[in-house]
């Protein structure tokens, strides 16, 4: 036990979907603590055990959970595979404010979460995974306040997505990974489609906002990139597609008969409603994937070519997903998921802290976000922040677009 911080045994688990470098996390922070004498356990598939305890149905040794040692979380900051696996087990799903807290309808899978980590005696939980896994961190910090007897336990949070959509940190571990990965997969695309005179359009992973769809065409020199943050309202498959046959003939005109298009899986989300997806995950959000929102703009380009020439042209769908979330991590991945691993270690023990997410700024300077800063008081729900049209990357994506559409639109102000 590390003296003065009344932490023994500290629990630790991973959320939601994988992503690059996780393992430098689990790496740095279990052997953090291992370091002051305290120990680790690792929970198994997230909450999915957790959620589901009960002294009836106790958690196994094995199956559910490890006890970690320095031979398990040694020489694997680099593999692509997640020690400790995950789910989309949500135990937070029914709470929608914070008087649920307090309804034992919606606050039981919390119970039985908060109820394993008593029965392990676990003093301090270490979270890792998205903006879900967040919320459900911060509910379990503040069903502490609203269910007496409960001991407290201290909680960090360490943030997790490839889509980079996280209020308090700039850059999320995976990100740059998932990016190098997927402007390959583009690069070798492009190349197919310019011995083949095809389009392609490349519908990435990014749910609600398009980091991952600009840095990856970015690097992929992809011809166009289409998120969210481009369209105010509701996303008009037909009339993009007029668009991006404008882009087509202009393209024709300079000899190029052949192109790619990159689109965020988030237009789903902005579909009109009889062709958006309907299906949920374990978390409450729409599977959007199955929408293929990529396939509607690609056949939805093709008809539009072929209605404006009478010509028809070959325009190719494809979807990279999850192949991206376990990818070869960067060294920056590893760097950046090496330093929250301990940032989660100094926060609790060097600090005190609690209910705070490990960030960085600068040069990977640690800095601890409250959770209060990073989720709506009124809704439960965290802020997603997305790529301001206003900032410097957005303009850089655009600064890259085909010149001879950039020069009509400046013709045009």
């Amino acid at each position: 036990m590390s003296e003065g911080t009344g932490i023994k045994r500290v629990g630790m688990l991973f959320s939601g979907g994988p992503a690059p470098a996780a393992n430098a996390v689990i790496s740095a922070a279990a052997l953090s603590f291992l370091n002051s004498g305290i120990e680790v356990i690792g929970f198994y598939d997230g909450y999915e055990g957790l959620e589901n305890y009960s002294p009836d149905n106790p958690l196994i040794e094995g199956r559910n959970f490890i006890r970690l040692t320095r031979d398990d979380v040694s020489a694997i900051r680099n593999r692509k595979d997640i020690i400790l696996r995950t789910s989309r087990a949500n135990p937070g799903k029914p709470v929608q404010r914070a008087a649920d807290l307090c309804d034992e309808a919606c606050n039981a899978r919390l119970r039985a979460s908060y109820a394993a980590f008593e029965a392990y005696e676990i003093d301090a939980l270490v979270s890792i995974g998205g903006d879900d896994t967040l919320k459900t961190a911060n509910y379990l910090l503040e069903i502490q306040e609203y269910v007496p007897g409960l001991r407290p336990i201290k909680i960090v949070h360490l943030p997790k997505t490839i889509d980079n959509d996280y209020f308090g940190i700039d850059w999320t571990f995976g990100f740059f990974s998932a990016a190098h990965f997927a402007a390959s997969e583009i690069r070798n695309l492009g190349a197919d489609a310019r011995s083949t005179q095809v389009w392609y359009v490349l519908e990435l992973m990014g749910r609600k906002a398009g980091w991952l769809t600009y840095a990856s065409g970015i690097a992929g020199e992809a011809t166009r990139m289409l998120s969210v943050e481009d369209f105010n309202d509701e996303f008009d498959v037909c009339a993009e597609a007029e668009r991006m046959v404008d882009l087509m003939l202009k393209r024709e005109a300079d000899g190029r008969h052949y192109g790619i298009i990159c689109i965020a899986e988030g237009l789903a989300d902005r579909l009109p409603e009889e062709q958006r997806p309907q299906v949920e995950d374990g978390h409450g959000n729409l599977r959007l994937g199955e929408a293929q929102v990529g396939k509607l703009l690609a056949d939805e380009m093709a008809l539009a070519y072929e209605r404006r020439t009478g010509r028809r042209i070959r325009v190719r769908s494809k979807q990279i997903g999850y192949e991206v979330r376990c990818a070869e991590p960067s060294a920056f991945d590893v760097l950046l998921g090496t330093q929250l691993g301990v940032g989660a270690y100094r926060a609790l023990v060097e600090k005190g802290l609690s209910g705070v997410m490990v960030s960085v700024e600068d040069q990977l300077s640690l800095r601890y976000v409250p959770f209060g800063m990073l989720i709506d008081p009124e809704t439960m729900k965290t802020r997603v922040r997305f790529i301001d049209r206003d900032s410097d990357f957005y303009k850089l994506a655009r600064a890259l677009e085909y010149q001879g559409m950039l020069s009509e639109r400046c013709d045009g102000e």
